[in-house]
Parts: structure tokens; sequence; C-alpha cells
């Protein structure tokens, strides 16, 4: 009974230390302020700090899609974590429009691929100005490694993480996507319109049964993003990279990786077998009803593949 008593108590004590290690952090953009969560290492006097950046869609800061079918995910949470035990400190944040940080969202029709590059890039000034930090790292993942290599060009970082992030232009990625699963008269159309937006112009006639992806609203956007190809823009940084690509991602192609790293050859490449988009490598995104309240873990090889090339690659504290 006593013993019990004392197991329950360490366990108190020891989750109230690892919540007193995690703190809020805001960023005041012009359309609001942007909400974060600061994790930092136990017993690290100046460690490196990794600005962590969600993929496409309404993912929060932890990696998960409001009420996802299968349960929680909490991907990026969980990689927080085991940075901050391997000594490395992190950002993670939700994006403008998204949980705690709705209120920095603009209307669908003035938001631009930009303005989350913008977003990247003042997390990125602000750990830079931190003193507490030896150097800024950034991991993007899917999406989330476009705007991370774009937000790198914009404040310099010391290293830049690519995980399961495309090279391909988003266009020709919807277009991959969308053209088998159509009939022939709105592959047509959905090729027009592609087209268009891919020269910096919006589309008319959109087909009804098209405009959950071409409305006018979010064609403002979808021009922003085509500007940029990953695998052109990758060319440009000049930091230690990283290109962490799953062989059992169904979103992105180990192509897409191989693809990267030819563009960066100086990169390291690294194929972590059996992993998804949502970064688990066992089968476990789909679970149970009895176990949905439970996030399954990372694959087995991506934390330390991880934080050993980003203690490898980080610069010596000064």
């Amino acid at each position: 009974m006593r013993l019990a008593f004392f197991a329950a108590l360490l366990a108190i004590v020891s989750s109230q230390a690892l919540a007193a290690i995690g703190q809020p952090i805001d960023l005041d953009a012009p359309s609001g302020r942007i909400s974060g969560s600061l994790l930092l290492p136990d017993r690290a006097a100046k460690p490196p700090v990794a600005l962590i950046i969600a993929g496409s869609g309404a993912i929060d800061r932890d990696g998960n899609y409001p009420g996802p079918p299968d349960g929680r995910i909490d991907n990026l949470k969980q990689l927080a974590q085991a940075l901050s035990d391997a000594g490395i400190a992190s950002l993670r944040y939700d994006k403008r429009a998204i949980a705690a940080s709705r209120a920095a969202g603009l209307d669908e029709g003035k938001l631009h691929f930009d303005d989350y590059v913008a977003d990247a890039a003042g997390w990125i000034a602000k750990l830079r100005a931190d003193p507490r930090f030896s150097s800024v790292m950034v991991i993007g993942h899917g999406e989330g490694a476009l705007i991370g290599m774009l937000a790198a060009g914009k404040q310099p970082v010391a290293v830049f993480v690519s995980l399961n992030g495309p090279a391909r232009n988003a266009a020709d990625i919807l277009r991959a996507q969308l053209k088998p699963r159509l009939p022939e008269h709105l592959a047509k159309a959905s090729e027009r319109i592609l087209q268009a937006l891919q020269q910096g112009r919006e589309a008319d006639n959109v087909p009804g049964p098209l405009m959950v992806v071409y409305r006018p609203s979010i064609q403002p956007y979808l021009i922003s993003w085509f500007r940029y190809t990953p695998s052109q823009v990758v060319q440009s940084l000049r930091i230690p990279m990283l290109i962490v690509q799953g062989t059992a991602d169904r979103q992105v192609d180990k192509q897409e990786a191989l693809a990267l790293h030819t563009a960066q050859p100086d990169s390291r490449l690294a194929l972590i077998n059996g992993m998804d988009h949502l970064l688990h490598g066992d089968g476990s995104s789909s679970r149970p009803v009895s176990q949905q309240d439970q996030a399954p873990p990372l694959a087995p090889e991506l934390a330390g593949t991880i934080a050993g090339f980003l203690k490898q690659a980080a610069p010596a504290e000064k």
C-alpha cells in the first residue's frame, strides 16, 4: 500500500515537472495572435531549438485534425517530446485559423501561401532573438517542408529537415491525384483551370463538381502556392539538411524524397522503412475504438534519426 502511494506520488511529481518545462508562447502577426508551445529540455543550459511546422489542412500544433475518425495522432507532440529527451528544445504552433490561432485567420479569399511562410519566418526571428538558445533549426512536415524552406530563405537557420515533404509543384500533385478520378469532361476542365492558376490567372466557369477544389475564394491561395516548386526552392539552401521519408507513405512517394535529394545533393537522405505519412510505423493509423484515445507511437527509427542529425549538425554553443 505504501509502495503504491509513493509510486503514484512520483508519477504526479514527474508529470508536473514535465508540464513546467512546456511553456505557452505567442507570435503577434499582422492578422492576429498565433499560439504555440515551447518545450525546453530538462538540464540543458543553452540548447538548440527546432521550429516544427505542421503539414496541410486543419492540423493543430500537436498534429491532430479536428475530430479525426481514427482518434488522436499527436505525432508532432511526440516528436517534440523525443527531441526534448535528446536535449533539443522545440516550438510547435497552431497555424493561423486553426485551434488557438483561429482569431488570426484571414478570409479565405485574402489568404495566401506566403502568409504561412511569413508566420514561420516570424517564429524563426523570435527564436533567434531568444538568448536561451544556441541555434535555430526547422523541421517541416508535408506541406510544412516547403513553408520551412521558404522561411529559411528569409531568416537564417542552422539546419533544415524535410519530413515526408514533396518535391513536385503542388499543381502537378493535384493534377496527378485528380485526373484518374474524374470523368473526361471534368478532367479537361480541371486541366484548363490548373493551367490558368499556374500562369497566375484566376479561372472562371468552374464546373459545380470542381467547386470544392477550385472555388473562386480559394484560387488566390492556389495561385500563390503554385509559384513554388520544392525541388527548385531547396537548391537555394546552403545549410545542413536532412530529408526524411517513410517508405509506407501513401500521400508522398519516396520518389519525392529522392528528387529533393537529387536537387540538393549535399543533403542527407533517410528512408524510414514502414513509416506512413502520419509518422507511424506499425500500421497503427487505423485503431480499434477502444484505443482511439491513445495516440499511436512514432515509427521506431524516426526520433533517433532526426535528433542524431540535429545534434551532429547544430553549431557549437557560443
